[in-house]
């Protein structure tokens, strides 16, 4: 029975949360712990199991990765470092099925200038936490899974040394640093396709933040969107393949009233494309700024990106 180790993960992360929450999260937990299948003398377990079993949301600039977003508007630059590994896991050998754990760590950084060998950071967005993921193959040559993660996360943001002007002593355009944090968790449920030549996967999740400030950030949130590449093509390159994929990902957002944040990417990745690899591509956001320090900010813009795959 495997009640006792999600109620241990449940106390954990939710030890200090208001009791409506937990009860909340703990529902969530019974659900994951019905949809196993009941495999007691078929199931093993797996210290750090290599890859994800959950792989992060491409079109989501909340996830973990590294990489360089280039915006040609105005030369500024989103520098992301971080990473997401899977702890522990169970793996069930007579369905498929797969329930991990795992750790978050990860921050991007918006880059106002680069000159003089020198990157001038503005502001910055730091997360970090973990998250329990499930797959279950739907078929048994795994062409169809459903995948689930429930992330628990902390956010905070900030202005650093590139937002305040020495020749003033001011903070640049009078924005001065503000308490701005989110504890949050967030439910994804996602189904994937995949074949000989093309991997599909389409998602659909609710978020609920514990802790905001400013009090005015919006508390509820819903996202979804879609990832569908075209595996081996246009072809390897030293033995790699290459997958042209394109991406799409809207959440709802902002303070006092609601919005929408669409991001949509185009590119290709040379690599397993559940796996290690090297992107290339070009987005297109719109909606309210993805950093945190200025919540309040409508912006849209066109970026060129490299990021590394290296779960």
């Amino acid at each position: 029975n495997f009640i006792p180790i999600l109620l241990h993960i449940y106390n954990f992360c939710y030890s200090g949360i208001k009791m409506k929450i937990r009860y909340s999260l703990l529902v969530v937990l019974l659900c994951i712990q019905a949809a196993l299948p009941q495999e007691k003398s078929t199931s093993e377990f797996e210290f750090i199991p290599s890859g994800l079993n959950f792989m992060p949301l491409k079109a989501n600039h909340q996830e973990s990765r590294i990489g360089v977003l280039y915006y040609t508007s105005n030369a500024n630059l989103k520098v992301d470092i971080g990473n997401s590994i899977d702890l522990a896991g169970l793996n069930f050998t007579k369905s498929g099925a797969r329930l991990t754990a795992g750790v978050e760590f990860t921050a991007y950084a918006l880059s106002t200038s680069y000159k003089g060998n020198r990157l001038q950071i503005d502001a910055v967005d730091g997360f970090f936490g973990g998250n329990v993921a499930y797959s279950l193959p739907l078929e048994k040559d795994l062409t169809s899974r459903l995948l689930a993660r429930l992330r628990i996360m902390h956010n905070s943001a900030h202005f650093v040394d590139g937002h305040y002007d020495m020749s003033t002593k001011q903070w640049i355009n009078n924005l001065e640093p503000i308490p701005y944090t989110e504890d949050y968790g967030e439910l994804t449920v996602a189904h994937e396709l995949s074949s000989s030549c093309y991997v599909f996967r389409y998602y659909g999740g609710a978020l609920y933040s514990t802790l905001v400030r400013p009090s005015s950030i919006k508390r509820y949130n819903a996202q979804a969107g879609f990832e569908f590449a075209l595996t081996d093509f246009p072809g390897k390159i030293a033995g790699k393949d290459g997958n042209l994929f394109a991406a799409f990902f809207v959440t709802t957002d902002g303070a006092d009233k609601y919005i929408v944040d669409q991001n949509t990417m185009l590119g290709i990745k040379y690599g397993s494309w559940n796996g290690k690899g090297i992107l290339l591509y070009t987005s297109y956001y719109t909606g309210g700024d993805i950093f945190g320090a200025y919540f309040k900010r409508r912006i849209s813009k066109f970026g060129i990106g490299f990021s590394v795959d290296f779960f």
